[in-house]
């Protein structure tokens, strides 16, 4: 299903900047003494934002060439965007990567995006200064230890003299993946990632200059990224930043800031502020637009989150290579379990699991595929990779779905978690929302191990109980034989503190899997979402 890229009203709209260094200038000068950044007691007016991107970019010019890697290696901070946008300001192209990243890990992704500089935080200096050397990277920088945010904004100095950046020029770099293998780098250009901007200020309705956002992803990961700095600095908003993601000091934000735009992602986030302490007192009057993406939302914990503040969550459908929304359900509605209907300029097709070819009609599933005007221009340096995703114009998702007769996009699972009992296909999202509607269940998980009696596949479900809840196994296998056919059924269900989730706060399906055949604990001590 096609959307045109025609919005409702559009001709009062300003048109879509082409490139993202004229999005951050044009924020700056429509909104100089408007606050842009707050993070703790630390705050940055619009004005003293693009000092300090001015001041740092000066720097970089010096370090590298226009057309060289930046890599960012920072947690969501005031820094984040100053070196983002001071690296686009010295035509460099950034990369994004996780700074939680051990140093195993990130070698070869440094290594891979050809870094020619790293923009690092303190606590990584000795590290990174370490890998650099190792891997012939000139230039290391640490914002906040070399040079602290009040000097950049205090500095003063001349215009870089540099070209206008181009739509067509490299933007971001961005790791797509990362559970197996070594994650591709998604390459998005100005003018890709400037309609993607548009695009969800489109999916998720903005009023301007009046919103303040609460971002709680990864700047370094493509939502984050892309609703937690470009969408909020598009609409001259403001952006609270936690000090770490732990559900009451979050709770607290939003009352004291009156935040409007809160971008919670992944069922996880809201699985967390749900047990808060303090949100059933919270006054969220302010709060109006809680988003959720990246990984598939059960219904049950949505009418949770409805129950307990009055408000909807509004899913997106997306990933990196789209920069990152193709589906939402603020503009269309929400109907329960679907992400919503292509947002403008958007095509969404469901296509044969066979060949890829046929294009399947409504209600049947098969795998999404998707094209628009903010897709990637490929994975960079890997033209054979790029060729099997994007095929006759359209990314292939690797998402199983389908999309109903009013146009609602549903999305089944993903085409690899997909687990083969008896003959038949069994989607793990479908246990897992039935185990959802457990009235002690807070969070479930389901993968497919080997079995050795068929020779197919057999089921594991993880059970996390609600905060004071005890969950029986037993009565968990009941609940799925009295409401699933047998061959959906799981042969083991197994009663845990926490699941793993990835650095994106994603269900992690591939630790799961480990740990449903014995190659790992899932311990206390493991990163993961509790009841």
């Amino acid at each position: 299903m096609k959307h045109d890229f025609s919005l409702p009203g559009a001709d009062q709209q300003e048109a879509p900047v082409a490139t993202l260094s004229t999005l951050f200038d044009h924020a700056v000068a429509a909104a100089p003494d408007k606050v842009a950044l707050r993070r703790l007691d630390a705050v940055l007016t619009y004005r003293e934002l693009g000092r300090a991107v001015e001041a740092l970019a000066r720097r970089l010019a010096r370090l590298v060439e226009p057309g060289d890697v930046v890599a960012l290696l920072l947690p969501n901070s005031l820094e984040f965007p100053i070196a983002y946008f001071a690296a686009l300001k010295a035509l460099a192209i950034p990369a994004l990567l996780n700074p939680q990243y051990p140093a195993a890990q990130l070698a070869p992704l440094l290594r891979e995006a050809t870094a020619r500089a790293v923009i690092c935080a303190p606590a990584m200096r000795d590290m990174v200064t370490g890998l650099a050397g190792d891997l012939g990277i000139p230039s290391v920088v640490c914002p906040g230890d070399d040079v602290m945010v009040p000097e950049l904004v205090a500095e003063a100095g001349a215009a870089l003299g540099l070209r206008a950046a181009t739509p067509s020029d490299s933007a971001a770099l961005l790791f797509s993946g990362g559970t197996t293998g070594l994650p591709k780098i998604v390459e998005h250009t100005h003018g890709r990632l400037a309609t993607g901007v548009h695009c969800i200020e489109h999916a998720w309705p903005m009023r301007g200059q009046g919103e303040v956002f609460l971002p709680i992803a990864p700047f370094t990961h493509i939502y984050g990224f892309a609703t937690g700095v470009l969408v909020p600095l598009s609409v001259r908003g403001e952006i609270v930043i936690p000090e770490r993601f732990q559900p009451e000091l979050v709770v607290e934000l939003l009352v004291r800031h009156r935040v409007t735009f809160f971008g919670g992602g992944p069922p996880a986030i809201y699985a967390g502020l749900l047990a808060a302490r303090n949100l059933g007192s919270a006054d969220l009057s302010a709060l109006r637009m809680c988003p959720a993406g990246g990984a598939p939302f059960p219904v049950e914990l949505m009418e949770r989150w409805r129950h307990a503040t009055g408000l909807e969550i509004y899913e997106g459908y997306g990933m990196s290579e789209m920069a990152p929304i193709s589906a939402a359900t603020a503009q269309s509605g929400v109907r329960p379990g679907s992400v919503g209907k292509p947002i403008p300029g958007s095509d969404v097709q469901v296509v044969d699991l066979e060949t890829g070819l046929r294009v399947l009609p409504p209600g049947e599933k098969g795998e999404l595929r998707v094209r628009g005007p903010h897709m990637m221009t490929g994975y960079r340096n890997r033209p054979e990779e790029t060729a099997q995703t994007i095929r006759d114009g359209f990314i292939y998702t690797g998402d199983i779905g389908h999309v109903d007769g009013d146009g609602f996009v549903f999305i089944t699972d993903r085409k690899k978690d997909v687990v083969f009992v008896s003959g038949f296909n069994v989607f793990p999202r479908e246990v897992e929302e039935l185990i959802h509607t457990h009235r002690s269940v807070a969070m479930a998980g389901v993968v497919g191990v080997p079995d050795a009696r068929t020779g197919g596949e057999r089921l594991v479900a993880f059970v996390v109980p609600r905060t004071g809840e005890t969950v029986d196994p037993t009565e968990i296998s009941r609940y799925c034989a009295g409401r699933l056919v047998s061959y959906k059924c799981p042969s083991e269900v197994r009663v845990v503190e926490q699941l793993p989730i990835t650095a994106a706060h994603k269900l992690d399906h591939v630790a799961l899997r480990r740990a449903a055949r014995g190659e790992q604990e899932l311990s206390q001590r493991e990163r993961g979402l509790k009841g």
